[in-house]
């Protein structure tokens, strides 16, 4: 993080200039703070708390960063290197809590907030915000991946969905059934949180023991990494693979449910309301069920998405940040923002919401929480980024990926952390 800093702290001087000068100006003609909120793209769900949230006393304006998780995490850390005043409140992807906060970059939460956010999230979400023991960030909201499935299709492949169903299961129905799974396998953070959840539903984990920084314990070459690479092996060799599946993405995955050959689908709660404008007749047809099991008879573990609320150190206002952080992520705020994004509540209060049980089955909500209490976060390191990129370099494209795969893996990943290969 030091050579970060200097790296971009001359390029960031004019950005902190223009930063303090507006925020000067801002505060001349007002007479009150004015916030800003750097948040992740959406349908306008952010804009509508920041301004439920402003008061006498502060406005909160928002930011909008760029679409991809990797490019968030980018601008964000370059100006906090930078030390730039310009930001007081970041929506931060979960994978790079833990850097952000280990860097110094976060302001921390009064104790008080702490309790109240740790009483009032699912556990998945702490986990996520948790590091070095402290909650370092505030859920905001918590997504999770779900298995939508045809129901047409289901019917005519005989497949009972109400039963737990596995990776297997659902790949050779597809491929007897002319049907296509679509998951995420770009080469991007998305395709790692599949390998992941894998891992995870096979008992294991990519890394452990994250507090020993680049000597944390490679766990990835191991009976749940061969389980997760046979997974990935056999859907990119079969007549399920989608054609587009070494750069399929969310929306991609979403585009190909909703085409002729859509029998599978893994993917975040959105999915339900994605359809209503374009193909509203396919919403009938939309069947939803745990995530697939990894292993059969081995609880499946879904992949946990969301964002939480940080304050920036570097900011002018941490107090009125800081409040503003409170309302910005209590249940009113996560019901009115799950309600026009489909980004679901952080917690069970969230989903009290009345608006979203118009939206949503009382059922697809009740699993919608179930699978978040039982969802695994990404591995809550410093090092996140480069565990990612390793994984990304030595798993891609899905249909390499073989037997030797995970050692392969892990091989990469300690010489990343040691500096002894790039990526």
């Amino acid at each position: 993080m030091d050579r970060v800093r200097r790296g971009v702290a001359a390029a960031a001087a004019l950005i902190t200039a223009s930063g303090l000068l507006a925020a000067c100006a801002a505060n001349a003609d007002s007479g009150k703070a004015q916030l800003t909120w750097y948040i992740n793209p959406d349908s306008g769900g952010q804009a509508a708390v920041a301004k439920s949230c402003s008061t006498d006393d502060y406005t909160i304006t928002t930011q909008v960063l760029p679409q991809d998780a990797s490019q968030q995490r980018i601008q964000l850390a370059r100006r906090l290197a930078a030390e730039d005043p310009g930001i007081d409140i970041m929506s931060i992807d979960p994978p790079y809590t833990a850097e952000f906060a280990n860097a110094g970059y976060l302001a921390p939460l009064p104790q008080e907030l702490q309790d109240k956010l740790k009483d009032q999230s699912f556990k998945g979400a702490t986990q996520a915000a948790t590091w070095d023991g402290d909650l370092v960030v505030a859920p905001f909201w918590s997504n999770v991946q779900v298995l939508w499935y045809r129901k047409s299709f289901v019917k005519k492949a005989g497949i009972d969905m109400g039963r737990p169903v596995t990776w297997d299961q659902i790949i050779d129905a597809a491929s007897k059934n002319g049907g296509k799974v679509a998951v995420q396998a770009n080469k991007y953070e998305g395709y790692v949180v599949w390998i992941n959840a894998l891992i995870a539903g096979a008992g294991g984990a990519i890394v452990s023991d994250t507090e020993k920084g680049i000597d944390a314990s490679i766990d990835i070459d191991s009976d749940a990494g061969d389980q997760a690479a046979a997974v990935i092996r056999k859907l990119a060799r079969s007549k399920a693979a989608p054609s587009d599946l070494s750069v399929s993405n969310e929306g991609t995955a979403g585009a190909t449910f909703g085409s002729p050959v859509g029998a599978f689908l893994t993917n975040w709660t959105y999915i339900w309301t994605n359809y209503d404008a374009a193909q509203p007749e396919l919403k009938k047809d939309i069947g939803y069920a745990r995530y697939p099991q990894t292993v059969e008879g081995k609880e499946s573990r879904p992949p946990y998405g969301g964002i939480g609320v940080g304050v920036s150190k570097y900011s002018h206002h941490v107090d009125e940040s800081l409040k503003a952080v409170e309302c910005i992520t209590n249940a009113k705020s996560q019901g009115l923002n799950a309600e026009l994004t489909g980004n679901m509540p952080a917690s069970a209060a969230g989903y009290e919401d009345p608006k979203l049980h118009k939206i949503y089955p009382d059922d697809l909500l009740k699993l919608f929480q179930d699978s978040l209490n039982a969802a695994t976060p990404r591995s809550v390191t410093p090092y996140w980024s480069d565990i990612s990129g390793s994984i990304q370099s030595t798993w891609h494209p899905p249909g390499s990926v073989g037997t030797s795969t995970p050692g392969d893996s892990a091989s990469f990943i300690d010489d990343v952390l040691h500096g002894r290969r790039l990526l």
